[in-house]
């Protein structure tokens, strides 16, 4: 991984396995001191320490390599970091990637991060967005199979999704009048109906809905032209209706310093914008940009949710 000396603006704590960090420090050649986590104990930023909040691993692991008997200690150290941030001890959580199908093949059931964090919360409807310098998207759907997008749209999930979308671009990103570009599902916005009837039966009513409420909606815009720059600089954020309408773009843009944040939850989450890269792992070739920026942006958000609380 390419780091730099940094001082990062929060306090950071690590909730992973000590020796395991310790070890591939060492294969790396990477000096590195560990402090045990506190709650009690106020350590400034840029200490020279990194704190870890220990959690066993269950198995030994190999670099590139996960081993699904690890996967409860990968949900535990989740767990750990979420209760924290429900209790008051962390501010904001920021999660590496994971690799769903190891977690899978363990036998426990695991979508995502989003999903997870939604269940664990006990918080029935959450957002996913991508924040990557000037351009947010956020999704209507997200990790669901495409022949399954249609049926998964509904009214009352998209309202759901603009209610949250709107409020959190208000709470935790203060813009006080979000303008929210929304896509049709099918190409060209379904052209009247002739390309399918979801912007028609589904998309539209939403917005003229919410609308009438005070959001203020574009759409449904046919997704091809919807992500021109010009047109871009009249909005604040754009929900695409399935991951790969909106999620390419972005990473296209930004990739190595997108955000993935979850909305909706009652506490701050915020995540990189890639995959595990398991090819890369132990070999210190790694970018670690996505991550120094989800870093950033959760400490922004959390300071920005004290000032508020004063």
């Amino acid at each position: 991984m390419r780091l730099a000396r940094r001082r990062l603006p929060a306090r950071i704590v690590v909730v992973a396995d000590r020796t395991l960090l310790t070890e591939r420090a060492r294969t790396l050649g990477l000096a590195l001191r560990i402090s045990d986590f506190s709650a009690k104990e106020r350590t400034a930023p840029g200490s020279g320490a990194l704190m870890v909040r220990h959690v066993p691993l269950a198995a030994p692991v190999a670099p590139g390599a996960p081993d699904p008997a690890n996967s409860r200690y990968v949900l535990r150290t989740l767990e750990i970091a979420a209760d924290g941030c429900l209790d008051g001890v962390f501010a904001a959580m920021v999660t590496a990637p994971v690799q769903k199908s190891v977690i899978s093949d363990s036998g426990i059931l695991f979508t995502g991060h989003t999903e997870f964090l939604a269940a664990h919360t006990g918080t029935p409807n959450v957002v996913m967005m991508l924040v990557g310098g000037d351009l947010r998207v956020a999704l209507a759907t997200t990790h669901v199979a495409l022949k399954d997008v249609s049926r998964t749209l509904t009214r009352r999930g998209l309202e759901q999704t603009l209610t949250i979308l709107r409020r959190d671009l208000v709470e935790r990103f203060a813009i006080a009048r979000p303008r929210i570009a929304v896509a049709g599902l099918n190409p060209h916005a379904g052209e009247a109906g002739h390309l399918g009837r979801e912007e028609i039966e589904v998309i539209r009513p939403v917005l003229e809905k919410l609308r009438a409420r005070g959001h203020e909606l574009s759409g449904p815009l046919s997704a091809d032209t919807l992500y021109n720059p010009r047109r871009l600089k009249n909005y604040d954020c754009v929900l695409a209706m399935y991951h790969d309408q909106g999620l390419p773009v972005l990473k296209y843009a930004t990739f190595g310093s997108g955000v993935n944040v979850t909305l909706g939850l009652p506490i701050i989450r915020t995540s990189v914008d890639h995959g595990t890269a398991l090819e890369l792992a132990g070999t210190g070739k790694a970018d670690a940009g996505s991550l120094i920026e989800a870093i950033k942006l959760a400490a922004d958000l959390a300071a920005r949710r004290a000032r508020a609380a004063r």
